[in-house]
C-alpha cells in the first residue's frame, strides 16, 4: 500500500462533503498539473490518503481510500487529465496543520513541507504513521 495527501479547498469541496458520499466515494476530478495526475496514475485500489484542507484551516482533516484506479476526468474531454475516486474512511480527532507538520523535524523533508502547492502528492510510511498519531488516525 502506498499513502497520499489529496488537498482541496474547503469551500469547493469539503471533508463534510466528501463524507456525504459514503461508501459511493467521488472522483478527485479538476486536477490540472502533470505531476499530480502522474501520481494518481501511480495510485492503486486500497491507498491511503489523507484530506486536507488548504486556504485558511491548513490542516490534515481525515484518510482516504482510492476505489478506482485512473481513469479519464469526467470534467473534461481532454484525454490528458485523469482522476482517481476516493472515500471518506476517518476523521482526523485531532486536526493537524501545516505549522504543526513544519514544526516536527521528521516530516522536514515531507513534500506539503517542501511543495505546499501541490495538489496531489506523495506520502512515506513513517509520514503516515507520525500524523496519524498526532491526528488520532487509524494507521
Amino acid at each position: 500500500m502506498k499513502y497520499w495527501l489529496f488537498k482541496s479547498e474547503p469551500s469547493t469541496w469539503s471533508w463534510a462533503d466528501q463524507q456525504a458520499k459514503g461508501d459511493a466515494g467521488e472522483e478527485w476530478d479538476g486536477v490540472r498539473n502533470y505531476q499530480a495526475r502522474n501520481f494518481m496514475r501511480e495510485m492503486a485500489v486500497g491507498d491511503r490518503g489523507f484530506f486536507y484542507h488548504s486556504q485558511k484551516e491548513k490542516a490534515v482533516v481525515g484518510i482516504v481510500e482510492v476505489i478506482a484506479e485512473a481513469h479519464q476526468d469526467s470534467t473534461t474531454d481532454d484525454e490528458r487529465w485523469e482522476c482517481v475516486d476516493i472515500k471518506a474512511i476517518a476523521t482526523a480527532k485531532t486536526p493537524v496543520t501545516l505549522d504543526d507538520i513544519k514544526a516536527e523535524e521528521r516530516l522536514a523533508d515531507m513534500v506539503l513541507v517542501k511543495n505546499s502547492r501541490l495538489s496531489v502528492q506523495p506520502v512515506t510510511a513513517e509520514e503516515w504513521q507520525i500524523i496519524c498519531d498526532r491526528a488520532g488516525l487509524p494507521a
